[in-house]
């Protein structure tokens, strides 16, 4: 009998996502199955997901009820497209998803976070030329921010690197400052200065016109760009701003959604409403794709003054509210309710900072941040800004830990069902490393 091949071929037909892949195929990573909090290589090695699949698996993996739910699904209805006609199983997970967000109404059903950012732009958008507010066509968004990577999200977004090259975007976008400023190091959860930040989107307002600005979009905490976790007030002060002047504020809790504050949402958590949430990620423990828009009450009503034969919205997707989806969103949902999912992250939150803070003082850590099961470990650069992070992702991976390197930032979102014991084994890893390097 032939041996299995090492790897499938030459890896040269998937063109990855933000991935090198020169150095990818000098120096392949292949995950081949995976179980609770732990991924197994092509190579044999047993590894803790330090990363919850990319902030995604918020249940741990291979959990058998969300699987044989999708698998029963796929058996009795495979397909059915939401354009004027629709199936019950998506009514039953939308129904589900808006009664874990009090004060949100409905959900607009799509694919991927990147998918429910536009989404969420375009609804703002329309929303106001709905109300006879056409001339708010300005999106606010913040430096450092990551608000996926198609067209609208991109523009808003905060990551340079991001968008270096595809030139120019939606042309009505302004940034606020990102709020990890100097002095503010090793601040356990939210720093306790910063609030004030906030007024950069009053002076937007004053500068383009409040008749001007549609919708401000921001992350409760900052992930993909390094684990921000936000100011004491900040939010509380953006909501303020929004109400004064009519700007629809909106959450990407993308990362944040399905517990990983320890509560539903992080909107929740900072006891701070928006009038949209952008979700996707835990929303089927990354079992199958999918995505969604909470619109907080009466927001819809906006789209209901047109002839009723037509559509509210002028927007979807092939697949929204697809089958598949929709069942493993109701199944991961029964999960996190039935195993106390989010009340087992609440629990594991201090321990989690405990040991993430026992790392300051390390050889070349400059920064440790932490937000729920969230956190990063930021280190010294060493030569050209991301290598430092680079290469300690390579060593953490050859050590058994699965990180995110962000920049020189390590960030890390486990799933929501580790224990004490998968903690302290985390930082034993990361304090080795550290003191060896």
């Amino acid at each position: 009998m032939n041996e299995t091949p090492k790897f499938p071929n030459d890896l040269d037909s998937f063109w990855m996502p933000f991935t090198s892949s020169r150095a990818f195929k000098a120096h392949p990573r292949m995950q081949v199955s995976a179980e609770g909090c732990h991924y197994t290589g092509q190579d044999g090695v047993r590894r803790i997901d330090g990363t919850g699949g990319l902030w995604c698996s918020n249940a741990g993996h291979g959990h058998p009820k969300i699987t044989e739910a999708i698998q029963r699904q796929a058996a009795a209805l495979d397909f059915a497209h939401s354009f004027g006609q629709g199936h019950p199983v998506a009514f039953e997970a939308a129904s589900r998803l808006v009664a874990l967000a009090p004060g949100f109404d409905q959900v607009f059903l799509t694919n991927s976070g990147s998918e429910a950012v536009d989404t969420a732009l375009k609804i703002a958008l329309a929303y106001h030329a709905a109300r006879g507010e056409g001339t708010r066509r300005i999106l606010v968004g913040r430096q450092k921010a990551y608000h996926g990577i198609n067209f609208g999200g991109l523009s808003v977004g905060g990551i340079g690197l991001n968008k270096g090259q595809f030139g120019s975007l939606y042309p009505d976008v302004r940034q606020m400052r990102h709020t990890n400023q100097p002095g503010r190091e090793f601040s356990r959860g939210q720093p306790e200065t910063g609030a004030a930040l906030a007024d950069d989107l009053q002076d937007i307002i004053e500068t383009q016109g409040a008749d001007r600005v549609a919708a401000v979009i921001v992350e409760p905490v900052s992930g993909a760009g390094g684990v921000f976790p936000p100011p004491i007030g900040y939010l509380d002060r953006l909501r303020a701003i929004c109400d004064a002047h009519g700007v629809l504020l909106i959450f990407d809790e993308v990362i944040t959604g399905f517990g990983r504050m320890g509560t539903g949402f992080a909107h929740q958590f900072y006891g701070v409403v928006p009038d949209m949430v952008t979700v996707a990620k835990g929303m089927t423990n990354a079992t199958v794709p999918m995505g969604g828009v909470y619109a907080r009450a009466g927001l819809r009503d906006a789209f209901l003054n047109g002839p009723e034969e037509m559509p509210d919205l002028f927007h979807g997707y092939t697949y929204s509210g697809h089958p598949l989806a929709a069942a493993a969103c109701l199944a991961t949902l029964d999960v996190y309710r039935d195993e106390a999912v989010f009340e087992n992250a609440a629990a594991m939150a201090p321990l989690w900072e405990d040991m993430l803070h026992s790392l300051k003082g390390l050889p070349g850590v400059v920064d440790i941040r932490n937000a729920g099961i969230l956190g990063a470990v930021e280190l010294a650069p060493e030569g050209a800004v991301g290598q430092a992070g680079r290469a300690a992702y390579a060593a953490l991976w050859d050590a058994g830990l699965i990180v995110r390197p962000v920049g020189d930032s390590l960030a890390m979102s486990p799933p929501l069902t580790l224990s004490a014991d998968l903690i302290d084994e985390i930082g034993e890893v990361l304090r080795v490393f550290l003191k060896t390097r």
